[in-house]
């Protein structure tokens, strides 16, 4: 009775537990005082606001909205770190209690170009989710090559052959990362000594097939022999391009057939390629159309409860990935309700002290964990487990349990034959039409960040995500390695979330009842990145202006105006009045002192050096000058019907003299493009603003006109531009700032100084 007892208690323990994170009271009563800071500014700006014939007017107003725009941003903030908590699933309870009765899991893996996105790196991701430690016969990989290559379809056949090596090895020696590429990359030589031939034998198969998927890419075709490996080459001819061929789809391996199996004797994973068909005449709505052909087509083969999708770049980096997220989904009290569970997303090249600022550890460990705590967690697009009913548009009732474990086996009886011809239909361009795809079944459509729109639908629908960050990253992906890269990157972040928050599904709107407060104000924080661009500028621009036209901004800042709180009966009558005054001086500088030295208690928790911190500084002025301006006039236009959403793929492969220049912490600006025009210009800008500023104080003006505070403004923003000045006049190699983008911005940053100030 007693171990029947035991069983009995081990059954009802719940397969994950959720902490709530620590230092709630410190961050509030900090929220409050600054709150207090901000209102007092708002106050102080309202009463000295220089009257209609008065000098500076339209820049204290244009101050004034900034800073109520900031002040707006700043509470709707707070709902990210209000309830932060973090979870701990326990996978070894999971595996006690289902056993063999875990359910069958697809994976998606999307690429899009060859030439971007190399077809080594895509079938290394390939690799490594063949090779989770989990069932193979429930386990089937599906890739989506939207550009239709035949070059990638090659490459996926020789990841077949040689998956019948790698995955034994693997899970022999528990290796990890199970992406070829990075795990040999990461080991130059074996680690245990006494496998030193396996090691070199893998390894070397895996170094003659890299050889022979870059060889034929280089002659620009596959030769007979190739082609007749595989009946798969005759889908393509001399009329397939990228943009228009019909639909492709092979199932490489069978993960139902006896004989696949790999050199231990052990079944193989299923595995599928896709490529949906492409007409010039029909919308392909992007890595978006590529996901609802891949929930069709994996419907037909092998249905699996669970769908994980992962970028191509983004490969597997913990084995044991699917039995941790599973802990959630199958919960007795809570699984029922999840319908997906998100992994940060990190990268395994990030430079020294983290220059673009990619890691964002303050966003993955905080942020997301507060939007958590408010059952709000976002799909962020990749790294990403689905409940397969969610994603289709099923809502989510009280009477719905989602009993996965009944689904361990979902692949069809047809023939490969039969079941490919099958497919080929639902991946084809008109399948859509009159269909709720798009729309109520699948991703959203018309919108570049269609992860966050279709996460917020799902959570509408009534279901509970969940987001986990493991102490080991689950994936790991490419970081972009130069500022043109990053900057691209963002400012089509920033369009589709400002997008969405001018659609029907603004938040504060469509979600108004359905999610939490605190989630509707966590989504906004980064749906609102775009015009947060505008307020900055202002911030930016104006006080440098004003400066060399010597009309203050700001409190003045005496000797005796730090001790007044303190001390004010000390002084006689006389100066009372003039002393009052400048204590307005006090709320911008506790609120700018106490958000810095959050931030940077954050960063340091949170793993970051002091110097990598200071580069997310510099890359978040970048970011919200350029990245999110353009996404933000890009955004008004197409709303007003002048332009058109456009999709663009983040490069994977940079040139080796680029790659040393990141891996040695040098920021690359070699482009001419508009967006560092900008960034130079307003470098310059507040470089001369701050010049005239010390010229005054040396001549006994600055002190008297009340200009301290735009001064030490355009300090902060010159130190933190420092590699911009370097790379404007003294750095002489090819990443430095093209004289023709100096010339302009030297121009536009002198005409900005004589703009006469009302």
């Amino acid at each position: 009775m007693g171990g029947h007892n035991g069983g009995d208690e081990e059954a009802c323990l719940p397969l994950f537990e959720t902490e709530v994170s620590k230092g709630k009271l410190a961050y509030r009563v900090y929220a409050v005082t600054v709150l207090i800071g901000i209102c007092s500014i708002w106050v102080y700006r309202s009463m000295n606001t220089p009257a209609a014939e008065e000098e500076g007017r339209w820049a204290w107003i244009g101050m004034f909205m900034a800073e109520l725009w900031f002040g707006f941003y700043w509470i709707i903030t707070l709902s990210l770190r209000w309830n932060v908590t973090h979870r701990h699933p326990f996978k070894d309870r999971l595996i006690n209690r289902y056993g063999d009765k875990l359910p069958a899991v697809d994976v998606f893996v999307c690429t899009a170009d060859p030439r971007i996105e190399p077809p080594t790196m895509v079938i290394s991701t390939v690799l490594s989710v063949m090779s989770y430690n989990y069932p193979p016969d429930r386990l089937s990989i599906y890739l989506s090559d939207d550009g239709g290559s035949e070059f990638t379809f090659y490459a996926l056949l020789e990841a077949s052959h040689f998956s019948k090596h790698w995955i034994p090895f693997c899970k022999k020696f528990s290796v990890e990362p199970r992406s070829p590429a990075a795990y040999f990359a990461q080991n130059s030589n074996p680690k245990d000594t006494t496998v030193p031939k396996e090691w070199l034998d893998v390894k070397k198969l895996y170094e003659d097939m890299k050889c022979r998927i870059e060889s034929v890419i280089e002659k620009g075709g596959t030769s007979k022999d190739i082609r007749d490996q595989h009946k798969g080459f005759l889908e393509w001819n001399s009329e397939v391009t990228k943009q228009d061929h019909q639909s492709i789809v092979q199932i490489l391996i069978d993960g139902r057939n006896p004989d696949a199996v790999d050199d231990d004797g052990h079944q193989l994973p299923t595995l599928v390629y896709l490529a949906r068909e492409k007409r010039p005449y029909c919308p392909h709505n992007f890595k978006t159309g590529s996901m609802n052909s891949l929930i069709r087509v994996s419907a037909e083969i092998s249905n699996a409860p669970i769908i994980l999708n992962v970028d191509c770049d983004m490969y597997s980096n913990n084995s044991d990935a699917i039995e941790e997220a599973l802990c959630f989904f199958m919960d007795k009290e809570r699984g029922h309700m999840v319908s997906y569970v998100q992994y940060p997303q990190s990268y395994d090249n990030i430079a020294n002290n983290d220059i673009y600022s990619n890691v964002r550890n303050a966003f993955n460990k905080i942020e997301l964990s507060g939007m958590d705590g408010c059952d709000g967690a976002p799909y962020c697009g990749t790294g990403c487990f689905h409940r397969r009913e969610s994603l289709c548009g099923v809502e989510f009732s009280r009477n719905y349990r989602g009993e996965l474990n009944s689904l361990c086996n979902t692949m069809k009886d047809s023939s490969v034959h039969e079941l490919e011809q099958g497919s080929k239909v639902l991946a084809n361009c008109s399948y859509e039409k009159g269909t709720q795809w798009g729309k109520e079944m699948g991703l959203v459509y018309g919108c570049l960040s269609e992860d966050l729109i279709t996460g917020l639908r799902i959570q509408c629908r009534g279901w509970k995500p969940v987001y986990y960050n493991p102490e080991r990253k689950a994936f790991l992906g490419v970081a972009p390695n130069t500022l043109d890269l990053a900057l691209v990157q963002h400012k089509r972040w920033g369009q589709g979330m400002f997008q969405i928050f001018l659609s029907k599904y603004c938040p504060f709107i469509y979600a108004r009842g359905k999610i939490k407060l605190g989630a509707q104000m966590g989504y906004c924080v980064y749906l609102l990145f775009a015009p947060n661009s505008v307020a900055l500028l202002n911030y930016l621009i104006i006080p440098s202006i004003c400066l060399l036209h010597s009309i203050p901004l700001f409190p003045e800042v005496t000797p005796l105006s730090l001790s007044l709180s303190l001390f004010i009966s000390l002084y006689n009558r006389l100066e009372k009045v003039e002393l009052v005054s400048s204590l307005w001086f006090l709320p911008f500088a506790y609120v700018y002192a106490a958000r810095n030295a959050c931030s940077i208690a954050e960063a340091l928790t949170c793993g970051d050096t002091l110097k990598a911190w200071w580069n997310s500084q510099r890359m978040w002025l970048f970011h919200r000058t350029t990245s999110y301006l353009f996404a933000f006039i890009d955004t008004v236009t197409g709303q007003l019907g002048f332009s058109h959403m456009a999709f663009s793929i983040t490069a994977k492969v940079v040139g080796d003299d680029v790659l040393k220049r990141y891996e040695e912490g040098t920021i690359e600006f070699g482009t001419s493009s508009v967006m560092l025009t900008i960034i130079a210009t307003l470098a310059l800008l507040n470089l001369f603003g701050f010049a005239g500023g010390i010229l005054k104080v040396v001549w006994g003006y600055g002190i008297a006109k009340g200009l301290t505070l735009q001064i030490g403004l355009c300090l902060v923003v010159v130190v933190i531009n420092l590699p911009v000045y370097q790379a404007l006049f003294s750095r002489d190699d090819n990443g430095r700032i093209p004289s023709s983008v100096m010339f302009k911005s030297l121009v536009l940053a002198s005409l900005a100084c004589l703009i006469p100030v009302y």
